[in-house]
């Protein structure tokens, strides 16, 4: 197990290198002069946006910028430093990443509760009318856009009925309405896996068995039929927390959360290249992390695994 946990973790270099290539590669592609920004129309003459280009190493080739970027970030763990602010990029991203970790931590386990148990409930009582509700619901949570969802409960619980906070991120109030816009999503795809697998395990001789030994049907399902159902579910969990570390970024957006999404938003918009490179790197090293610890899950859910982890 030692020796499987050190090879993924090796396997993470190559990954943040390539995130970092191709983060680089699309500012450095992208149109506007970050100079010319910052200066704005009263100091923007041309000998002092030449010289604040100078300054900020902008008129080094592609290949130099890179270079010094990926030096610095090994070498001392330097993510670079606002154009705005003049402030390390790692001690921005340390105020604001605790945000966005925390409503992705509220949104996946608000996700995890109600889509196991709807999963459940409708994989034991297939073609149900709860079965047909439930997966009708989960179709429409699915398919409904985060940013438009966000909205709605924002007019209805926030201005209509004034029962939770449109925007701020101060108090368990202020989680509410986040959490729910960026867990129903997931809730509805874990829903489906979660009665898809369930369906597949309860039509197994072993179930059966159980079942003729007078055991009750919660022990059945639940000690048996969810415990030998757990990996697809596990994985889809893993990858909807990557999902919702991405997604908080317009839902930050909208609820005016002081979150790592918004501080992206914002650098994208005022060219703040270290910033936004930044952001996305420790969003990318977020999801390595989870998908690792998933792949950690597997051996105690499934004992199996813990051979080919040897």
């Amino acid at each position: 197990m030692l020796k499987y946990i050190i090879r993924r973790v090796l396997m993470l270099i190559p990954v943040m290198l390539g995130v970092s290539l191709v983060v680089f590669t699309l500012m450095y592609i992208t149109p506007g002069n970050p100079a010319e920004i910052l200066l704005g129309e009263e100091g923007g003459s041309k000998e002092a946006i030449e010289l604040l280009e100078e300054e900020m190493g902008l008129n080094d080739p592609y290949i130099v910028r890179f270079g010094r970027f990926i030096w610095n970030l090994v070498s001392k763990g330097d993510l670079g430093t606002c154009y705005a602010t003049r402030q390390p990029v790692s001690q921005r991203i340390a105020q604001t990443f605790p945000n966005t970790l925390k409503l992705a931590g509220l949104s996946v386990g608000l996700a995890v509760v109600i889509g196991v148990v709807l999963g459940i409930v409708s994989a034991v009582k297939q073609y149900s009318i709860f079965d047909n509700v439930a997966m009708a619901l989960a179709m429409l949570g699915t398919s409904m856009p985060n940013f438009w969802q966000g909205l709605l409960l924002m007019i209805l619980f926030s201005i209509h009925l004034q029962w939770l906070p449109a925007s701020g991120f101060s108090s368990f109030k202020h989680m509410i309405l986040p959490a729910v816009t960026i867990g129903t999503s997931s809730a509805a795809v874990i829903a489906r896996m979660t009665r898809s697998s369930m369906l597949e395990v309860i039509r197994q001789d072993y179930i059966s068995t159980a079942r003729a030994k007078g055991q009750s049907e919660i022990v059945v399902i639940l000690r048996h039929a969810l415990k030998n159902a757990l990996i697809p579910i596990i994985t889809t969990v893993g990858i909807r927390f990557g999902v919702m570390m991405g997604g908080a970024v317009l839902t930050e957006s909208i609820f005016a959360i002081p979150g790592i999404g918004k501080m992206m938003v914002d650098a994208i918009k005022a060219r703040n290249y270290p910033v936004v490179q930044g952001g996305v790197l420790v969003i990318a090293l977020a999801f390595s992390v989870v998908n690792l610890i998933v792949d950690i899950l597997y051996a105690f859910a499934d004992p199996r695994l813990k051979s080919q982890y040897r």
